[in-house]
């Protein structure tokens, strides 16, 4: 599955548990039992995700010239007043924790009615309190190393990014130990549970000053640091993301134009007619290399002056799918030694590699002390970033293409599931495992469609009456191998239901994707609430032939009320929050 659709990442759970902190007191409540959504922080059980990401570009003077230099200093004072901000927000999460708690006491509600909540809130605040985890991480590690002249990936790269690491993680933690003698320990923190943790022994090797400091003091939390993901957060900064490379430093896109226009540039005209003017985009920081490096960022150029520009660059043989595989494991593992928590980062394969080589990566990767690897092997995902023309062949096997003329015979599935308080059955008849035709209404009208529970699969047969109309018969087999036929089953259901239906199964005939046959009949406005609910069976239905990973349009998260919105068998699942609704 890895290798055909990036799913599921790894995680190294000996790893994980060997490595970590929290687990040095899993008898008092902090015993890793899972992630969060991203991967980047192993958590014990009602324990909260904190994150901040410090931006690394932001340290690099003269950033994209030869006089390019990090600024260290600068970089150890504002991980300490990050690590501060943490904590502080620690404060402000109890104070809210405490607020919800005194809503709850003055619900109107009897104790018994309260209780599940109550506790639960009782639980997160006193992990919140007895911990105080942060994550403390970066983002435009990429553009960091770019903008100091030093290639991702490279030998120099990689000693440069685990120099960064082990100065943010000792940093952070003489921060810890000094709001520790400040504000005081977290509750639980014992010198003697921790001494022979392996991150530990790494700090002390590396401060030993420091290691007895804390051993003295304590320090103020479990467990400080993490790389996340980042992706809004580099959106914002107009960086690359997390630890990872730039995806690509610059790319074409186009905007169709106005026929009426007789001043724009025309470029392409597709096979229908429409003009189209190319424009071409840049990474916001190779644009900055660009500006000071003196070339002009507002020419229109040509594809082999672009290629041309990025050999040039420092983002040449730097993209995300340009680093070599082993060299990214290698920097993980290495950096990983420095982060306490956990790292999230995907590996860029090939669309030809072989599942082997996958299969060879996570064992390189669990070699070089990662705790866990998401892999994604191009082309691999619907709806990921990739070139014009694989594009184009994709859109084209988006398409079903079904016989003109409908076979006599479809094999069928059978869907039962509940509206409201009502029993429903969908029929979809299929051509290669695709929808091709849909009837669906009441189980349990007074026509009744007696099929039993564990009829899950049969046949739809296009029949004709003595009058010369046709009818469609669905027929299965019983558990003893014989055939029974249930006939006209397109009048076994509510007329009103049955004219949709053709109009539905006609989308489907004709190719159009499942997903936009879904949002197509969510956006239908019926009046009456019969034919509503039908309208949500028939949604219901078709959404688990919905290919996993295809985007959801025009829907919204009820959890976090983000509109990135995946399927995911049959689901739709948000990728934002890792929240699901199925039906």
């Amino acid at each position: 599955n890895a290798w055909k659709s990036a799913e599921p990442g790894i995680l190294f759970w000996d790893t994980i548990i060997n490595e970590s902190l929290p687990d040095c007191y899993a008898d008092l409540g902090f015993q890793t039992v899972s992630t969060n959504p991203c991967g980047e922080i192993p958590l014990c059980p009602y324990d909260s995700c904190r994150l901040l990401a410090i931006n690394l570009l932001s340290y690099v003077e003269q950033p994209f010239t030869k006089h390019a230099r990090f600024n260290w200093d600068l970089f150890k004072q504002h991980v300490a007043v990050a690590q501060r901000m943490m904590d502080d927000i620690i404060d402000l999460e109890l104070e809210k924790i405490d607020a919800i708690l005194s809503k709850i006491d003055a619900d109107p509600e009897g104790d018994e009615v309260k209780v599940t909540e109550k506790n639960l809130w009782l639980h997160i605040r006193t992990k919140a309190k007895e911990g105080r985890r942060t994550g403390v991480g970066i983002t435009a590690e990429g553009d960091m190393l770019a903008a100091l002249g030093i290639q991702y990936g490279s030998k120099k790269g990689n000693e440069f990014s685990v120099e960064v690491h082990k100065t943010l993680a000792l940093e952070a933690y003489r921060a810890s130990v000094c709001l520790a003698k400040e504000r005081g320990a977290f509750t639980v923190f014992d010198a003697e549970r921790e001494k022979c943790n392996p991150f530990i022994q790494r700090l002390k090797a590396a401060d030993e000053k420091l290691y007895y400091d804390m051993t003295e003091f304590g320090r103020r939390n479990i467990a400080l640091l993490t790389i996340a993901p980042t992706g809004t957060t580099s959106l914002m900064t107009q960086t690359t993301s997390g630890i990872e490379p730039v995806f690509l430093p610059v790319y074409k896109r186009r905007r169709k134009v106005n026929p009426n226009d007789k001043e724009a540039r025309v470029d392409f005209v597709d096979e229908i007619g429409d003009s189209w003017e190319e424009y071409v985009v840049f990474h916001h920081k190779f644009k900055q290399w660009m500006e000071v490096n003196g070339y002009d960022t507002s020419k229109n150029y040509e594809q082999n002056e672009l290629d041309a520009l990025v050999k040039k660059s420092p983002y040449y043989k730097a993209t995300s799918n340009d680093v070599d595989w082993l060299s990214k494991v290698s920097m993980q593992g290495a950096v990983q030694k420095w982060v306490d928590h956990s790292i999230s980062v995907t590996i860029n394969l090939p669309n030809d590699v072989s599942e082997d080589l996958v299969g060879k990566l996570y064992m390189e990767a669990w070699e070089a002390g990662c705790k866990g690897v998401t892999v994604y092997r191009d082309g691999s995902r619907s709806g990921v970033l990739i070139s014009n023309e694989e594009k184009k062949d994709e859109e084209q096997e988006t398409l079903t293409t079904f016989p003109t003329k409908r076979p006599q015979i479809l094999e069928a599935d059978v869907v039962r599931f509940q509206n409201n308080k009502e029993k429903w059955i969908a029929f979809i008849g299929l051509i290669d495992g695709k929808p091709y035709e849909v009837f669906t209404g009441l189980a349990d009208d007074e026509d009744g469609i007696l099929i039993p529970r564990w009829a899950n699969q049969g046949l739809i047969i296009k029949n004709r009456n003595d009058d010369g109309t046709s009818r469609y018969d669905f027929q299965y087999k019983n558990i003893r191998g014989y055939k029974t036929t249930i006939e006209g089953l397109s009048h076994k259901f509510n007329p009103e239901f049955w004219n949709y239906a053709k109009l539905i199964s006609s989308t489907l005939r004709h190719g159009m994707p499942i997903d936009k046959i879904v949002d197509l009949i969510n956006s239908l406005q019926l009046d009456s609430e019969s034919i509503n609910t039908w309208k949500n069976g028939v949604v219901r239905a078709l959404k688990r032939y919905v290919e996993d990973g295809t985007q959801a349009k025009g829907q919204t998260c009820s959890n976090c009320k983000s509109e990135n919105l995946i399927y995911q068998e049959g689901c739709l699942t948000c990728k934002n929050c890792g929240s699901s609704k199925c039906g």
